[in-house]
């Protein structure tokens, strides 16, 4: 038995067979192998009713939106193919996002201290033969979310929302009037968050296969030194199995979370996430000065996410609009779910509820509300320059002196730069700080990273930088224009809004300073 079965055989239920499921659907998708969904179609033919404005498919992020959406007027039902509850798990984020839920009243203020677990400072990005470098309030609060979950679903149903668990999406057909969902729920607009892995957003990708991949295992155990700081960015060794490893780390209510992850392309030869694991428990005791008998386990995470450069994803369909993970509006440096959830819940609550009143539900009304961002495109360049391909031969130490540099430069240019990278929004006079400084410092090292990442990446992401530099300079601009806009046509009031909100966006300038 080896030491990833051994320690995973003492937690509740299969893990190992989940672990190894996920790594079937993993190599399915390298290999291009993956099942094309047909689960979207279309007919022509006016529906003789539609009883609902809105049915969310997915409800374990999709419950934010359908809350938001209920608790503001709009007839919502929620269809998931579980049961609808949160993970043991915290989510980590920072206080500053959780504002959106009384805003939007969702949560009082007393329920929000309520669903915070744990809170935790400072945080730590540490890089080998680089200065440790500490912040503040980033990722530093822990949500419950069984108890943010159950509190949401019962405002939902309080506000008129319905709730169909046990569940799953077989079929969305869609009509000139609505869409019939299930052969029975019939409905203005379907919202998809269903995840990465929706049936609705693979359909529509039609077998495109990932352009990158993040790969993360971990775990939560007690037994660790006490510590009541974090890792945010973390890493102490060169290049192993053509993978970088980074760390993380938070301290949880029942004991300590730590992750590995690593990025790296689709290819079919890469390691898989067992392999991965078993590399998380060889490097866990280094990583941490402790053995692993003395650790008490109490969970195993581990997971994949795939990102593709042709994101917000834009559906051929009317009436469909994907939301969260399914429609890809997280950078490839990050996650995803619930960050990215939240980060645009107020932008999309306010959007879909003007698409509603004006009946801008086609498919290029509703790809508005998902539109180009370059603040998340130029990062596609940073995640190439954080991975290497799975033949690229490059000195082991590359990206660690690359990343102990711009964190440095970073660093000195002070928290108005480092924060907002750290929360994976990226502004253009930041970038442009830290390239001009990284560049100046250590020019050798900047002219080694363009082969790395290829002479053509860099003139992409060349365009998405000027790009942001656009972006921003309109969104600047774009107060000058807000009497102008309330004086137009409610239509015509729902597409410059949404452009308006993509240059803010698009910019960064969404980023409130905690």
């Amino acid at each position: 038995m080896s030491i990833t079965e051994d320690i995973l055989s003492q937690l509740p239920g299969d893990v190992m067979a989940g672990l190894r499921k996920s790594d079937r659907i993993l190599a399915s998708l390298r290999a291009d192998k993956a099942p094309i969904p047909s689960v979207v179609k279309e007919n022509n033919q006016l529906l003789d009713s539609v009883d609902w404005d809105v049915i969310v498919c997915g409800g374990t992020l999709g419950i934010l939106i359908g809350c938001a959406l209920a608790v503001g007027g709009v007839k919502v039902g929620l269809i998931e193919r579980g049961m609808l509850r949160g993970r043991e798990q915290e989510w980590n984020i920072s206080r500053q996002e959780l504002e959106v839920f009384v805003e939007l009243n969702l949560l009082t203020h007393e329920e929000l201290e309520t669903a915070i677990a744990t809170e935790y400072n400072p945080a730590r990005v540490s890089f080998p033969g680089g200065t440790e470098i500490w912040v503040e309030d980033v990722l530093n609060i822990g949500v419950d979310p069984v108890y943010l979950l159950d509190t949401l679903k019962s405002k939902f149903l309080v506000a008129g929302g319905e709730l169909w668990e046990n569940t799953p999406l077989t079929e969305a057909v869609v009509h000139p009037n609505g869409v019939m969902v299930n052969n029975k729920l019939k409905t203005r607009l379907l919202i998809d968050a269903m995840g990465h892995f929706s049936p609705i957003a693979q359909q529509a990708r039609q077998g495109e296969k990932p352009d990158a991949l993040c790969l993360v295992v971990g775990s939560c155990a007690q037994g660790f030194l006490e510590n009541n700081s974090g890792d945010l960015l973390l890493s102490f060794t060169s290049l192993q199995n053509q993978c970088q490893y980074f760390w993380e780390a938070f301290p949880a209510r029942d004991g300590r979370t730590t992750y590995l992850f690593t990025y790296m392309d689709a290819h079919p030869q890469r390691i898989g996430l067992e392999d991965l694991f078993a590399e998380y428990l060889r490097l866990l005791p280094e990583y941490q000065g402790v053995e692993l008998n003395q650790l008490k386990f109490q969970r195993a995470l581990y997971g994949f996410f795939p990102t593709y450069r042709q994101s917000p994803l834009k559906t051929p369909w009317n009436r469909i609009l994907p939301v969260g993970d399914s429609s890809g509006s997280q950078s490839p440096l990050s996650f995803g779910g619930f960050g990215a959830m939240v980060r645009h819940l107020k932008r999309l609550t306010l959007g879909i509820e003007a698409a509603l009143q004006t009946d801008q539900l086609s498919a290029n009304a509703l790809s508005l509300l998902q539109p180009y961002q370059p603040s998340l495109a130029v990062t596609w360049l940073f995640q190439k320059a954080m991975s290497v391909g799975v033949n690229q031969n490059i000195p082991p130490e590359q990206i660690n002196q690359l990343l102990a540099v711009v964190f440095a430069e970073m660093q000195k240019l002070g928290t108005p730069v480092l924060k907002p990278f750290l929360q994976d929004i990226v502004q253009f006079k930041a970038l442009t700080q830290t390239l001009v400084k990284t560049a100046l410092a250590n020019p050798g090292l900047i002219a080694k990273i363009i082969p790395q990442v290829g002479l053509l990446n860099l003139l992409d992401w060349l365009v998405h930088y000027i790009n942001l530099s656009v972006y921003t300079a309109l969104f600047s601009l774009s107060t000058m224009l807000e009497t102008w806009v309330k004086s137009l046509p409610k239509q015509q009031q729902y597409y410059w809004r949404r452009l308006v909100d993509g240059w803010k966006y698009g910019s960064g300038k969404d980023y409130q300073e905690n």
